[in-house]
């Protein structure tokens, strides 16, 4: 964590309580559609997991997401936020901030660009996000649960969008500090005058 800077440090605090805080002001919203459709969610879900896949890409942390859905998860059920899952609600927390780092890991090591890897790491969470909770509450039958993961999957990538626009605008502003440079034998000999 060492090689991290506060600026990034906090930012990440703060894309946890954005989650945490979007899900709800935007559920009413969210529900409108979800109602009309007779489906649990998923729109609402995606939006909120669009936080984590901001700063997992902005700040490399190999793990971040897990990370952060720990931390809402916790934030979530010392808040009474668990919704429908109770005490199983970390893992709809933790299982997609995992599926988004392993997107994220493969991602940047075959393609510098963040668009595509930030979309399919946004589909892929909130697919994962709907099928924990199909699978731990509502037991949804075939077609009904295909339409759900179809609606999940669309928010995510439209929720991608606004991701990539994120950080595109954040990155230049959120940067880590450089690790610091190592001293070869000669030098270290040199300054502690071992060589004498």
């Amino acid at each position: 964590m060492k090689r991290f800077n506060l600026r990034a440090l906090i930012f990440m605090a703060l894309c946890c309580d954005f989650g945490l805080i979007s899900k709800k002001l935007i559920g009413p919203a969210a529900n409108i559609i979800t109602e009309f459709l007779h489906i649990p969610g998923g729109i609402a879900t995606s939006f909120s997991l669009m936080f984590l896949i901001l700063a997992a890409w902005i700040v490399p942390l190999p793990g971040c997401a897990c990370l952060m859905g720990t931390v809402q998860s916790l934030l979530a059920l010392c808040f009474g936020m668990t919704g429908s899952m109770g005490i199983l609600a970390p893992i709809g927390y933790i299982l997609p901030g995992a599926a988004i780092d392993i997107i994220l890991l493969i991602w940047r090591k075959t393609h510098p660009s963040p668009s595509l890897g930030i979309m399919l790491s946004s589909i892929a969470a909130s697919v994962t996000a709907c099928l924990m909770a199909n699978f731990i509450v509502f037991r949804l039958p075939g077609l009904v649960l295909l339409l759900y993961i179809c609606v999940a999957a669309t928010s995510g990538a439209i929720c991608s969008v606004l991701a990539n626009v994120l950080v595109e605008r954040l990155s230049p502003i959120i940067k880590l500090d450089a690790p610091p440079p190592l001293q070869d034998a000669d030098t270290t000999i040199k300054l502690t005058g071992e060589g004498k």
